[in-house]
């Protein structure tokens, strides 16, 4: 079946959950993880939501960005390790995380993405568009939608 699983994460409620089912499945069959995180680069404007709520130097604008990615990716291999799944994790730079995520995958050999479904609604989803469906549109392996 699937040997290779990829897992993004953004550190959302979701994700979690998602990366928890997607660790399940690679221990039932055999199949390794890599975790991923994608994280914009670093500017003078933190972002909440959409909105800018404060500023900081880009030097601690990466720090925060660096920090995130250890949490995040850090759920993801605590979760592999209790479940005895082989895990690695890569964390990279882009504004473009989902065709990050394809590349990734693409690149590592992966053939199954196992992400979270995170439901945009109103004007964010006309903005931004779902990560999740950018994914299902370009990549050329299996996607496992978690919801």
């Amino acid at each position: 079946m699937f040997k290779h699983i990829l897992v993004p994460t953004d550190g959302s409620e979701l994700s979690g959950k998602a990366v928890k089912a997607a660790v399940e499945l690679a221990a039932a069959v055999g199949a390794k993880v890599t975790g991923f995180f994608a994280a914009p680069a670093a500017t003078p404007v933190i972002y909440d939501d959409l909105l800018p709520v404060g500023y900081v130097t880009p030097d601690q604008h990466e720090a925060l960005i660096k920090a995130a990615s250890r949490k995040n990716l850090a759920v993801i291999e605590e979760a592999a390790r209790a479940a005895g799944v082989p895990v690695g994790v890569v964390s990279v730079t882009s504004e473009y995380p989902a065709e990050s995520i394809v590349e990734i995958a693409r690149d590592r050999g992966c053939d199954l993405i196992f992400m979270a479904s995170h439901g945009r609604r109103g004007l964010k989803a006309v903005l931004l568009g779902s990560e999740t469906h950018k994914v299902l549109v370009h990549s050329q392996i299996p996607v496992l939608v978690y919801r």
